[in-house]
């Protein structure tokens, strides 16, 4: 090596870290400790060791949401494919995660030698074919290309939003490559913009708004993975329009706004909330991919053939597509199509016109009062429960919503957790993360990991069952290794609630071990955490306030709920789906 000469493995290193990454999760294997030695030589990538590859892959797709981008290291064969379920709900729910794979030695490679975590044939491509269908980019890199390789791979990570592959021996990882003098390409980092389509398309969009007589924004998830989020924000500022979001895409826009509807469900969420989207005349689709589980089993009624519709490499018309108007760009130019045009006078033609007979803003401000209200606990009946009655889940999710802090995050499990809390307000900046598309249980807690690690300073929020949690349990101990103080709210309700609302409601598969969640901190090594539960409102008021101090400590915080109890939003929708399969 020359003077000016650095390993391919910290060559690697260094551009993760021009993208801001500080840590790298995985395992240590074999293939990979002389790698390993370069992450802990290296000044600015901390590593973050996971009790397994699953854990860390949900780790590094949790940090990825917050920071913009993540890495995950693992090993040959049974280290990566361990980790191919998490990285498939990066692939998913597009986000990027740098998943780097360290493998056998090119001599062994070249002459087919049978080594362990191998089939035992001589194929050491096996594995990366399975990697193919949940990766947006793959590179095989090696000493003659490295630099090209890797930086086409980071590139692709960050135009995609999804993850990449990469695979190198372990010699290769060691050896010299002259050290990047120029940053990271930033053409090719994001999708190319057409100027002629662009004019085309904010033509287009002005004559479609002009003629309106209400005018409604519905966004989604694809918002924040694409770095649009100001973007959404100036239009709606702009143009003082009332919005919504899916709950996937709950708080890519600020929910403490006048104008914030709340989350839309199709036919199963606020009825004003429903008929403000989709009785618009226009309805504005920032990023939006309607699932069934965010649509509501698929019971919206919104025509993908009329309003604006805007996806990350294009935009839409009624119908008409305009390539090469990206996501953040359409919204910017909508910005200017609505520029100095008064929502009512341009767009609502008056109050008495509105889908809901009454304003658009005036809905909003409805929609918002009435979440408040639902947040406060109260019940229709004008009466909150006796402070020791058995705790419900009618109280549990709007009081653990008031006690969301100014630009927290919040990771939320996928089942009761995330129809829970979906339906709740917000405090400004605050961050909401779960996984409904993938949809894999036990996400949420290596996810917390990864959250918590990406956003030092301001502590973290997790909401997970009982159910879920024991699938990933382990990485409570990585937690507190690393010193990290988040709150966890561990809802006991004796097993897989979610899926007895689908189906088997009292069938022996949807119970599980009971565990003894009070003293599984301790068990897994920390030592100092707060363990706390509650049954009862009361307890549980006093449990979050007692949580809300503690912050010097991990909290675990077990509350009970009944076995059967579930969100409104969730039977609705369970409902719909039965319907939907043949089942009732």
């Amino acid at each position: 090596m020359t003077s000016r000469d650095i390993t391919i493995a910290e060559y690697f290193l260094d551009r993760l870290a021009s993208l801001g990454v500080d840590h790298v999760f995985g395992v240590p294997g074999d293939y990979n400790l002389a790698f390993l030695d370069k992450v802990m030589e290296h000044p600015r990538i901390d590593w973050v060791g996971n009790a397994n590859e699953l854990g860390a892959a949900y780790a590094a797709d949790g940090y990825a949401r917050v920071r913009g981008i993540g890495a995950l290291l693992t090993t040959f064969g049974v280290g990566e494919l361990s980790a191919i379920n998490g990285v498939a709900g990066g692939y998913a729910e597009y986000v990027p995660v740098v998943h780097l794979v360290i493998g056998p030695s090119t001599a062994a490679e070249r002459t087919g030698a049978l080594v362990h975590h191998t089939a035992g044939d001589g194929d050491f491509e096996r594995f990366e074919r399975a990697q193919r269908s949940v990766s947006a980019a793959m590179a095989t890199v090696t000493r003659a290309d490295a630099a090209e390789q890797i930086d086409r791979a980071l590139v692709a990570a960050l135009r995609e939003k999804r993850p990449v592959y990469l695979r190198m021996a372990s010699d290769v990882a060691l050896a010299p490559i002259p050290a990047p003098v120029r940053p990271l390409p930033r053409e090719g980092r994001s999708f190319p913009v057409d100027p002629v389509s662009l004019e085309r398309f904010a033509d287009a969009a002005g004559r479609t708004l002009a003629g309106a007589r209400s005018v409604t924004v519905l966004a989604d998830f694809l918002v924040d993975r694409f770095g649009a989020r100001e973007a959404l924000a100036e239009l709606l500022d702009t143009g003082g329009l009332p919005f919504a979001t899916l709950c996937m895409g709950k708080t890519v826009a600020d929910e403490s706004r006048s104008t914030s509807l709340g989350v839309y469900s199709g036919a199963f969420g606020d009825p004003r909330v429903r008929r403000t989207v989709e009785d618009a005349d226009v309805l504005i689709r920032a990023g939006v991919r309607l699932t069934d589980t965010t649509s509501g089993g698929f019971s919206h009624r919104i025509d993908p053939g009329r309003g604006i519709d805007l996806q990350p490499e294009s935009a839409f018309v009624d119908g008409t597509e305009y390539p090469g108007v990206p996501l953040g760009v359409a919204l910017s130019a909508l910005t200017g199509v609505v520029a100095g045009k008064p929502l009512v006078d341009a767009f609502t033609g008056g109050a008495g016109d509105s889908p809901a007979g009454a304003s658009a803003s005036g809905v909003a401000e409805t929609a918002v009062s009435a979440s408040a209200a639902s947040a406060t606990g109260a019940s229709t009946a004008g009466r909150g429960p006796r402070p020791d009655e058995p705790l419900t889940q009618s109280y549990l999710w709007p009081r653990i919503a008031r006690s969301i802090r100014e630009g927290q995050t919040v990771v939320a499990e996928q089942g009761t957790s995330y129809f829970g809390l979906s339906t709740q307000r917000f405090p400004a900046g605050s961050r909401f993360i779960g996984q409904p598309l993938w949809g894999s249980i036990g996400y949420s807690l290596p996810a917390l990991l990864g959250a918590q690690l990406a956003s030092p300073g301001h502590r973290c929020l997790l909401v997970i069952g009982d159910g879920s949690a024991q699938m990933t349990a382990q990485e409570l101990g990585t937690i507190g290794r690393y010193g990290l103080t988040p709150v966890i709210v561990l809802v006991n309700n004796a097993g897989y609630t979610v899926e007895r609302a689908i189906h088997g409601p009292e069938a022996a598969y949807n119970d599980i071990a009971r565990w003894d969640w009070q003293r599984l901190p301790a068990a897994l090594g920390v030592r100092d955490a707060l363990c706390l539960s509650a049954d009862t409102p009361a307890g549980l008021d006093q449990a979050l306030a007692a949580a809300d101090e503690a912050t010097d400590r991990l909290v675990l915080l077990e509350v009970h709920t009944g076995t059967h109890d579930a969100p409104g939003l969730l039977r609705d929708i369970v409902a719909g789906m039965s319907d939907r399969n043949g089942e009732s």
